[in-house]
């Protein structure tokens, strides 16, 4: 696990110098025209109040937004000038008298590279975001963070109407609106997917609980239908959630609300069952599929699930779980693994039941990043606007595809991708997820197209299996439990506890049959010891208060 640890280090360094700094550098621009002098007297968050714009003054501002730099801008473009940049300059920008000003960040030290930047105060962007709520919780109780709900009742209605109540209560701290989270179109996480050539070879049907899929990689294991002389691994796995959260939670019990509550941990952006009933017999369960050798054997070095994408395109698994479309991309890995096997099959399937005969799994929670705007910000106004003129649908539309008759063609409602355009042409919205930072997947403003648009960028020919995967995800779901309040001990210990879990899975899973029960009491009283007893207890207390 040495390599989370290491990252979970130099982002823990970058935490203490932002919450050394964070409030001083924050609160010590004098001179906002917005919000910065508007600290209540309780020193918590700035409320903008109702702020002006200076540049409905006529004076023109700059306003600074975070764009994440993933090093992969195709010629001519760089990551700040480009097409989608320049056609927001001059769509929103200019007529609203606004410079915009796009601030890179590398994505993969994001959270690092963002507490830097709010501890400098004034080369912090007016705009910045994270998909990490440990970190926006860690802002907002800093007190680092513009309240918002003021602005958005001002300039913010088309934002409000596209994000709906239920999105916007993921950005409210302690009563105040301090993000604005973006919104997901598609809450589906997870699909199982099989070889069904294999299937046909053995003259099986695809299994549709979980008794039957034990039985289908028993006959993989021992009849080898892809004729891998030896080397077939019955169920693809990695140490990674899409691999491991499907399995696991289809074993958790019907619980209670008091014990959803309490004993569920969420660690980063997930929720994890190590204390629900049936996580126990979800680890057995594992242990005897490695004990039998029908999962990768060295799944518990598999951290960057890099082996388990090579096996898989070598021809050698024949189930696997993942998230819903990661199979379908082009160059992707069924693309790549039709060039090893050409007469290949690997659709989705939905094959875990729970003990309801549900086909029971995690979904999304409606919100995606937590967009913020600094306390030290001089053009809160400014930033709510532009916000809302990304939420009004045909500026979402131009954004997410391009030019109507170059980049897509409408049909239905529905923005079908040229795949035949130039490849110029393509390369205009090449990071549209990026910029439209309000929307994570496609909006058409109607739920089903949202789901057609989003099918319909991937390659034709796996459009049809990734419609499948995708009606998989949202099937027998359940949402992440919203709690207004963030429990200290989850933010403290999360990081650190993500390890533990993984190394929960992996002691649990490679014991000895026969001393399973002991791998599995010690590999618990160590997770409670590094933090799981402190966020049970924060939890268990809180839930009292509510109650």
């Amino acid at each position: 696990m040495a390599p989370k640890m290491t990252k979970a280090a130099s982002l823990s360094l970058a935490a203490v110098l932002a919450s050394m700094s964070l409030l001083s550098a924050c609160s010590s621009n004098s001179n906002s025209n917005s919000n910065a002098g508007n600290a209540g007297s309780d020193g918590g968050s700035a409320s903008a109040g109702t702020a002006s714009s200076p540049a409905a003054s006529g004076k023109q501002v700059t306003l600074k937004v975070e764009l994440f730099d993933r090093g992969n801008s195709p010629s001519p473009y760089t990551i700040t000038d480009s097409y989608l940049t320049k056609y927001i300059q001059d769509n929103f920008g200019t007529p609203n008298n606004i410079k915009m000003e796009f601030v890179p960040v590398p994505r993969s030290e994001e959270i690092k590279k963002l507490n830097v930047l709010m501890a400098s105060g004034s080369d912090v962007p007016d705009i910045v975001f994270t998909y990490d709520s440990a970190t926006f919780n860690r802002y907002a109780q800093q007190g680092g963070l513009t309240d918002l709900s003021d602005l958005l009742n001002q300039y913010g209605s088309n934002l409000k109407t596209f994000l709906g109540d239920d999105a916007l209560a993921y950005g409210v701290y302690d009563g105040k609106q301090l993000a604005i989270p973006g919104k997901r179109s598609i809450l589906g996480k997870y699909s199982s997917f099989i070889r069904t050539d294999w299937l046909d070879a053995l003259g099986m049907k695809a299994p549709t609980t979980t008794q039957e899929l034990y039985d289908t990689l028993v006959a993989f294991k021992q009849k080898d239908p892809g004729k891998t002389g030896g080397k077939v691994i019955p169920y693809g796995m990695s140490i990674e959630p899409a691999q491991y959260d499907p399995l696991i939670w289809s074993f958790i019990q019907p619980m209670t609300d008091e014990q959803r509550f309490t004993l569920t941990q969420k660690l980063g952006s997930n929720e994890y069952p190590t204390l629900l009933p049936g996580f126990k017999d979800a680890l057995q369960f594992y242990n005897k599929l490695y004990n039998e050798g029908l999962i990768s054997k060295d799944f518990g070095l598999d951290k960057d699930k890099k082996q388990m994408t090579q096996d898989i395109q070598n021809g050698l698994v024949g189930f696997l779980t993942e998230d819903y479309p990661n199979l379908y991309y082009a160059d992707g890995t069924y693309e790549n693994l039709l060039k090893t096997v050409p007469t290949a099959k690997l659709d989705p399937i939905d094959a875990f039941t729970n003990s309801e005969g549900k086909h029971a799994k995690p979904a999304y929670a409606p919100n995606g990043m937590y967009i913020m705007i600094p306390k030290s910000s001089e053009h809160a106004a400014e930033a709510v606007k532009y916000l809302d003129w990304m939420a009004q649908k045909d500026n979402m539309l131009a954004l997410q595809n391009g030019v109507e008759g170059e980049n897509y063609e409408m049909k239905d409602g529905i923005p079908i991708v040229k795949t035949d355009a130039p490849q110029d042409i393509i390369d205009r919205i090449y990071n549209y997820g990026d910029i439209v930072i309000l929307a994570n997947g496609k909006f058409t403003g109607d739920e089903e197209k949202d789901k057609q648009a989003f099918a319909a960028g991937f390659p034709p020919a796996y459009q049809e299996n990734l419609r499948k995967a995708l009606d998989i995800s949202v099937t027998d779901t359940f949402a992440p439990l919203l709690i207004d309040r963030p429990i200290e001990a989850e933010a403290k210990y999360g990081t650190a506890l993500q390890d533990k879990y993984e190394e929960f899975i992996v002691k649990a899973a490679t014991a000895k049959p026969a001393n399973f029960e002991s791998a599995y009491e010690s590999a618990l009283k160590d997770y409670m010891q590094s933090g799981g007893q402190a966020i049970l207890d924060e939890r268990t207390k809180l839930y009292q208060e509510k109650k």
